[in-house]
């Protein structure tokens, strides 16, 4: 005769802070091996925005007047576009872990419900960082002679990250309603097109009345005057102000959109 032990069992108690840290790091570091692993798209990712300033500079640049060097016009710009490319390679990942399983593994285990997210997030700022400092070192070869003091520097860098978390909380978005990796790619086209619409590559007073009117209403625009004003020594005006109520704004909404969608999807 078998003998039932229905002697109660402890019940685990439930994860605390120093678990959520932890398992929080081990996504943030999961996600960075990935992008370290990905060559062909890290490549572009950092590659392609030190291409886009060559060719801007040295190809577009003698064609186009902006009152200045155009290098030192242009660099924001290019900043601005690297992070665009650092989200669209946020949204394809997201969306290839939403799609091949690995989450439903994460959802099964004591895990934060927003810590996959965040080591996504984590490695796009890391991603940006690297890419931001190179496209900076050359354009510092090329001619960029910036003249901003120190708190101009951490100001810009402010109004940059401000920048970056937004666009990539929306990449998280993005992924998340895709249905797989390359419909991500596709619809981050709308994030990378926004800084040719602006005031980033050429100075809004020489487009044409509509397209002017949109570039005035495009985000993009006071933050490249911002970041533009910041690391030449100019007046910056309300411009940076602007830009951060922008991108705050959008990055709220965007975190707290990704968070529901990754909670409904299965």
């Amino acid at each position: 005769m078998t003998v039932l032990d229905l002697t109660p069992r402890p019940v685990p108690p439930p994860p605390g802070v120093r678990d959520a840290v932890r398992d929080t790091l081990a996504l943030v570091g999961r996600s960075l091996r990935r992008s370290t692993r990905q060559l062909d798209t890290l490549l572009l990712a950092v590659l392609l925005p030190v291409v886009l300033l060559l060719m801007f500079v040295y190809v577009f640049g003698g064609a186009i007047s902006t009152g200045m060097a155009y290098v030192d016009f242009v660099v924001p710009a290019i900043v601005l576009l690297t992070a665009g490319y650092g989200a669209a390679t946020t949204a394809v990942d997201v969306a290839s872990d939403m799609t091949n399983g690995i989450v439903d593994r994460f959802r099964s285990m004591p895990v934060p419900a927003g810590a996959v997210l965040t080591g996504h997030v984590v490695a796009s700022l890391a991603r940006n960082a690297v890419s931001t400092a190179l496209v900076v070192a050359v354009a510092l070869l090329v001619g960029f002679d910036p003249a901003a003091s120190a708190g101009d520097w951490a100001a810009a860098l402010g109004v940059l990250v401000v920048y970056v978390l937004a666009l990539t909380w929306v990449a998280v978005a993005i992924g998340l309603v895709a249905s797989g990796p390359e419909a991500a790619s596709g619809f981050t086209f709308v994030i990378l097109f926004l800084p040719y619409l602006s005031s980033a590559f050429v100075p809004v007073g020489t487009m044409p009345g509509v397209l002017a009117t949109v570039a005035g209403l495009n985000p993009v625009t006071p933050t490249a005057d911002a970041l533009r004003a910041l690391l030449l020594g100019a007046p910056v005006g309300s411009s940076a102000a602007v830009a951060v109520a922008w991108w705050v704004a959008l990055l709220v909404v965007a975190r707290v959109v990704a968070g529901l969608l990754f909670r409904r999807r299965r």
